[in-house]
């Protein structure tokens, strides 16, 4: 088990953490928004937290965003060649999600070191900053995702960063059903990212639910595989289970592939105190190390 921390973005940064917020600056913004494992006490004064720009609190029509300044709809931060857009959605989140970098900067490792065209596979792909960071890279990137709104979204990301139109393959849709498919075709991957909620809905109404659909999606996975693999990426948030299952069903699904498995916690690393903060577990296989 490892716990990985991204190295200091100058877009981004985690100013503070406690009584269950997280205080952060995503580019020129300071947000604050709930963390219900943060149990601790912040060490920054409420004069600092009463500065952000937006809170994510409850007020009588529910949980939403209470906008302090004279905040865009949307901004964008750089993160060395890539633009992406950050916007405050109903669900507290940005669009963007800092402790990813340590990934990001793995997937475009993974990609170079393999000196040949790659095929990649990204579900649950959202906002789609593993699929800019895999094209950038060189790869073939094919991204997946239920909702519309949310490859949308990509796509602005994509245009944002003015990479290649065709890098990218955009499908809607259900990801059981389209690894199944894919299968059927004949199509393979050399590389395939999973960022799986715990639940969830497919574009015609279907269910996902994490404990009983994510063994079958990778048995599904597995099948789509070409023979020559280079990384398989999990990442996984806010489910009962600890990386070690991700490390033991990865152990399945590449078994005679031979590779390098870690398992882990990714983190971030506040700038007030130095405290760590989970953010989510993951599990990764790689050729190479």
């Amino acid at each position: 088990m490892i716990v990985l921390t991204p190295e200091p973005w100058s877009d981004y940064e985690l100013l503070d953490t406690g009584n269950g917020r997280r205080l952060e600056r995503f580019g020129v913004y300071v947000l604050s928004r709930p963390d219900p494992q943060i149990l601790w006490q912040p060490s920054l004064s409420q004069i600092e937290w009463d500065k952000a720009d937006a809170v994510f609190e409850k007020t009588a029509s529910g949980e939403r965003w209470v906008v302090k300044t004279s905040m865009p709809d949307s901004w964008q931060l750089q993160y060395h060649h890539l633009s992406l857009i950050a916007k405050l959605t109903p669900f507290k989140h940005t669009g963007i999600f800092p402790e990813q970098a340590v990934q990001w900067r793995w997937i475009q490792e993974r990609i170079q070191k393999a000196h040949r065209k790659l095929n990649i596979l990204n579900l649950f792909a959202y906002t789609g900053l593993a699929s800019l960071i895999a094209a950038e890279a060189g790869a073939t990137v094919t991204h997946v995702d239920a909702s519309k709104p949310s490859i949308a979204w990509a796509k602005e990301n994509q245009h944002a960063s003015r990479l290649d139109d065709t890098s990218i393959r955009w499908i809607v849709d259900d990801a059981l059903k389209f690894t199944k498919r894919e299968h059927t075709r004949g199509v393979v991957y050399d590389g395939i990212i999973l960022d799986p909620p715990v639940y969830g809905h497919g574009p015609q109404g279907e269910t996902w639910d994490f404990s009983k659909h994510f063994p079958m999606l990778m048995a599904q996975c597995k099948m789509i595989l070409s023979k020559t693999p280079v990384f398989f990426l999990i990442n996984a948030y806010a489910i009962s289970a600890s990386a070690l299952m991700l490390e033991n069903v990865l152990s399945d699904c590449l078994q005679g592939f031979g590779g390098t498995i870690e398992a882990g916690e990714l983190t971030l690393k506040e700038t007030s105190r130095g405290r760590l903060l989970s953010t989510g577990i993951f599990g990764r296989w790689s050729i190479g190390g």
